[in-house]
């Protein structure tokens, strides 16, 4: 077994949702669970979570290659997303991706030497009144991010990855 005892039994918690024959049903799931002990979707991953869930490897690869939320190569410790789509290119999207590829040296999907950053061009996150809009680490929406709150956002995540 490759995930922790503890990580097993959120998975079980995730199955007992669902009939005892849809098991393919907590895919998702479980990939999440996955990702936040091992920080990627490796294809070791992909093979114990369809071992775990009796389901054929095929079937947990399809759903971790199609969503965005899913990384298929290590990523630094704080994933940052930044929505580029028309609506939010219009409101400064662009300019803000711009701003973090300079500010961190970066381009997307690469990641900062110290392994701190990623950086990664996003589709639509549903907040295009708020653009420019990013999210850190697939969980924590950021909006109206200006160079201003952009600075900020990265003294305070390099002050809590210093602090950790």
């Amino acid at each position: 077994m490759l995930l922790s005892e503890q990580a097993y039994k959120k998975i079980d918690q995730e199955l007992t949702k669902f009939p005892g024959d849809q098991q393919q049903s907590a895919i998702m799931a479980a990939l999440t669970i996955a990702q936040e002990e091992k920080g990627w979707i490796s294809n070791d991953v992909v093979n114990d979570v369809a071992a775990y869930l009796s389901v054929p490897p095929i079937s947990v690869q399809e759903v971790a290659s199609f969503y965005d939320m899913y990384n298929k190569h290590p990523t630094g410790r704080f994933k940052i997303t930044v929505c580029t789509n028309l609506p939010c290119a219009l409101r400064d999207g662009v300019k803000a991706a711009e701003y973090l590829k300079e500010k961190l040296g970066i381009g997307f999907h690469e990641t900062t030497p110290d392994g701190m950053f990623s950086l990664f061009e996003g589709e639509c996150m549903g907040a295009c009144g708020d653009s420019p809009v990013m999210l850190m680490n697939n969980r924590h929406m950021c909006v109206r991010m200006s160079s201003e709150k952009i600075d900020a956002m990265i003294q305070e995540l390099k002050q809590h990855g210093e602090s950790a």
